[in-house]
């Protein structure tokens, strides 16, 4: 999927617009905001009124092209739109610095590949979840119509930045969802509870998964397309990956439990099966922090072209 028209367009208009202004675009920057910045210590003047509605309309541009593919900026747009109601002069500059980085990077490509993947079956464990959850089944539509073609197969990755916000202490939600080799979704978002351990806000993301990939396995199945077998699941905590796929496994901290059950339910259920992925391999790394020229060029290139 091409996002290369919006995006020059998208400059194109605002290099337009700085130029009457006096101002210009700076730099070549390597990443969509400055290394370190984070805007929730931004203490620079609130914008007046006319600048945070530009604000907010040059938010709304990147926030399509995030739509259109642009995946490397997402998690950039999804902090600074946390400022809509009362941005920052520094917040504006780090969106010029978005649009910097774009025309650097105005080529990349969303790619799309129909092959499924392979995966080593080892990683995925089978267990006798009856006595836990009994003979629990996925729901399916009664009337859906015959699935026709090939079949699919979900790959999702799946992780949380743990108390990434600086004042709210509220950790980051990251899912990457694949069709077969496709992306299709890509989410990037504060959560709603404050989480004490990192254990609590990777199974919160892996609950927010779960539900994506219930609803999204029902529309699948309502399009008349084949499902085969479970979503797979990627996530790089190994204490979530055990807690999640093995029976017997106690869950030690009682205000988890809503996502612990809601996880393993569906595990038992064969909606999905997860395994363990390091952490510099996590795509969904992408969407729950801003990261270094390098570590983003390492992951980025695994899906953008």
């Amino acid at each position: 999927m091409n996002s290369q028209h919006y995006i020059k367009e998208a400059i194109r208009c605002l290099e337009i617009e700085l130029q009457r202004a006096g101002k210009i675009l700076m730099g070549k920057p390597r990443t969509p905001m400055q290394q370190g910045y984070r805007p929730e210590l931004d203490v620079s003047p609130l914008l007046d009124e006319d600048q945070a509605n530009y604000y907010a309309s040059l938010i709304g541009v990147l926030r399509w092209a995030v739509e259109l593919g642009r995946i490397d900026i997402h998690i950039d747009v999804s902090l600074l739109s946390s400022y809509l109601a009362q941005p920052r002069v520094g917040h504006l500059q780090q969106v010029l610095h978005i649009f910097a980085y774009l025309r650097c990077h105005e080529q990349s490509t969303l790619v799309f590949d129909h092959n499924s993947v392979d995966w080593d079956e080892q990683q995925f464990p089978i267990h006798d979840w009856t006595e836990f959850y009994g003979t629990i089944k996925e729901a399916l539509p009664t009337n859906a119509p015959a699935p026709k073609g090939n079949s699919i197969q979900m790959n999702i990755f799946v992780d949380a930045d743990h108390a990434s916000n600086k004042i709210t202490r509220r950790s980051q939600t990251g899912i990457l969802i694949y069709i077969n080799r496709a992306p299709i979704t890509w989410y990037s978002k504060s959560q709603n509870t404050v989480e004490s351990s990192t254990f609590g806000s990777e199974f919160v993301a892996l609950r927010i998964a779960v539900e994506m990939i219930e609803a999204l396995r029902y529309k699948l199945r309502m399009f008349g397309i084949l499902i085969g077998g479970p979503a797979n699941i990627f996530c790089d905590n190994k204490s979530v990956v055990t807690n999640s796929t093995i029976p017997t496994s106690l869950l030690s901290k009682k205000h988890n439990s809503i996502a612990y059950h809601r996880v393993r339910e569906s595990v038992a259920a064969g909606i999905i099966r997860i395994a363990k992925v390091h952490t510099k391999e996590n795509l969904a790394d992408l969407l729950t922090k801003p990261l270094s020229g390098v570590d983003l060029k390492h992951l980025i290139q695994r899906i953008l072209w």
